[in-house]
């Protein structure tokens, strides 16, 4: 059961009410004296239509700044399209967050966008702190009437409320605590944002069991009880609890630094020989850890797991013929290479694989007559494997463990080349790398299990032969393959395979690369960021720099 002071739910925005829309049914019922919002009196009304002029705009936001500051959350509701969620989260805001003095300033009115900053006091028990934040609000149209509305969602309140989540003001629901590096080094959101929302999970899972107090804050806690609560404001610190992490202070900087140039990217290394996450950073608008997370097509790096079938089930070796040509199909599928890729009729099985050739692994994907392969074939070679899956790592915070799952028709082929129904994280193919280069899977962690004694998942890994003929082919694709241009300057052992995922909808492919070199495995992902070496790629090269 979490801790801290009561708080009401934040009003909740049905899925019917986009903008006015939707809101008729709900006047009917509440509408007895007065329009919708409250504002008007009883009798007939002439529906008003056509753009909001911008008087309406900023008489309508005013009006609801003013009741806000004023602490009238019954008057600010009826200037919002749902008076009724308005007026509970906005008593909530004084009551149970403790949230007074409010001064409300106005920057910007875009169209109907009116964006502004918010200045107030925060007391309980005695203390006092100030708060200060910007949001924004839209104005549309009632459905009923026409009238301008403040078109009602939490994040107008504060632009980190989400549906239902709720903000308090009292005893932190766990202590906080002080997480160091590998090293010792300690780990802050303000020399590392990235891992900023990391810390919070850590935070609340291992908090109350660190050794420390809990404080006071003011934070929102989340509708869904495993996500963290978000700190706002602490009004009296309690004792930070430590917790070492697996984390190297020297990968994490260069991580962070990495994703900056590259808009909606993620990254994670690890340490193969041990399975410790070295370093996670994410770059992007949404916050999301998608570089533990994420959910996506990983593109040809894939074909790292789909080469361990094909050795480990006796199809092909490296030194096997695979044919490259321009097309090929399957059960009635045509899959092509990328445009500039030349057709090589003598391509062995290592050259597909450094080039990249779809057409040659979707040629292979049926097996031999000696050795034919199944629907189940590639599920079976990344869970028992590769780890991958099965729904049990137990990293120290959120994780997704992968989904490659038994895919019959076309997509059976679509999976091989890293499309289909795969989906996969950096974090995963960080994992991937490391199995495929030392022939153990170690699940990843970012909290050694010995803090908390969890049950990691495990697999029986990859033999000798098959590591060896995975590492050859990666280092030729790091040498003189896709990888090669990223790769150059990286001494020491290394190897890498690139990859890019198509996606519905996109312009451009989603940018996947994963590498090593020696001790240090990472993988990164690029939303729209194209071939895997025109983003992931330098984004990974800069994080083994390191040498973690």
């Amino acid at each position: 059961m979490r801790k801290g002071a009561k708080a009401a739910i934040v009003g909740t925005v049905f899925a019917v009410m986009v903008g006015g829309a939707g809101y008729g049914a709900y006047n009917v019922v509440t509408a007895i004296s007065g329009d919708e919002g409250g504002s008007g009196p009883a009798g007939a009304v002439t529906k008003k239509s056509g753009p909001l002029s911008k008087d309406e705009v900023k008489d309508s936001s005013s009006k609801f700044f003013t009741a806000w500051e004023k602490a009238e959350p019954a008057e600010a509701g009826g200037y919002t399209n749902f008076p009724e969620a308005a007026e509970k989260l906005l008593t909530a805001y004084g009551t149970d967050a403790h949230i007074t003095h409010v001064k409300i300033k106005t920057h910007t009115v875009i169209g109907t966008t009116v964006s502004f900053a918010v200045d107030a006091t925060v007391s309980y028990d005695g203390k006092s702190k100030p708060l200060a934040y910007d949001s924004e609000l839209k104005v549309v149209r009632g459905a009923s009437t026409g009238a301008p509305l403040v078109d009602w969602q939490p994040s107008v309140i504060h632009p980190d409320l989400r549906r239902d989540d709720t903000l308090f003001t009292g005893e932190a629901s766990s202590p906080p605590i002080e997480a160091v590096d590998r090293s010792g080094v300690v780990l802050t959101k303000e020399k590392f944002p990235s891992l900023g929302p990391i810390l919070d999970e850590l935070r609340a899972k291992y908090g109350d069991t660190a050794g420390g107090t809990p404080g006071v804050e003011l934070a929102i806690r989340r509708a869904d009880d495993n996500a963290p609560d978000k700190t706002l404001v602490t009004l009296a610190k309690g004792r930070a609890g430590k917790l070492r992490t697996t984390l190297s202070a020297t990968a994490q900087g260069a991580a962070e630094k990495a994703v900056k140039e590259y808009d909606e990217s993620s990254v994670v290394a690890v340490k193969p020989s041990t399975g410790e996450v070295l370093a996670v950073a994410n770059h992007r608008a949404d916050g999301f850890n998608a570089a533990f997370q994420g959910t996506l097509a990983p593109g040809s790096t894939m074909k790292i797991i789909t080469s361990a079938m094909l050795i480990d089930n006796g199809v092909a070796s490296m030194s096997s013929p695979a044919p490259c040509p321009q097309t090929a199909t399957w059960q009635s599928q045509t899959f092509h290479n990328l445009t500039s890729m030349k057709p090589n009729p003598g391509a062995t099985l290592a050259n597909s694989f450094a080039r990249s050739c779809n057409t040659a692994f979707v040629k292979l994907v049926d097996g031999t007559e000696a050795h034919p392969l199944t629907d189940a074939s590639l599920t079976t070679e990344a869970q028992e494997h590769f780890g991958l899956g099965q729904n049990n790592w137990k990293t120290g915070i959120a994780s997704f463990d992968g989904k490659v799952p038994a895919s019959a028709g076309p997509d059976r082929a679509a999976n091989a080349i890293g499309q289909g129904q795969v989906q996969m994280s950096p974090l995963n193919m960080a994992s991937v790398t490391a199995t495929a280069i030392t022939g153990a899977f170690r699940q990843p962690v970012i909290v050694s299990r010995k803090v908390d004694d969890r049950q990691l998942a495990t697999a029986r890994g990859l033999s000798p032969n098959t590591v060896a003929q995975l590492r050859s082919m990666m280092r030729l694709t790091a040498t003189s393959g896709t990888a090669a241009q990223v790769m150059a300057g990286l001494g020491g052992d290394i190897g890498a395979k690139t990859g890019s995922a198509e996606v519905d909808g996109q312009s451009k492919s989603n940018s996947w690369f994963t590498g090593y070199r020696n001790d240090i495995a990472a993988a990164a992902m690029t939303q729209e960021g194209g071939h895997g070496g025109d983003a992931a790629g330098p984004i990974v090269a800069d994080v083994l720099r390191t040498g973690g």
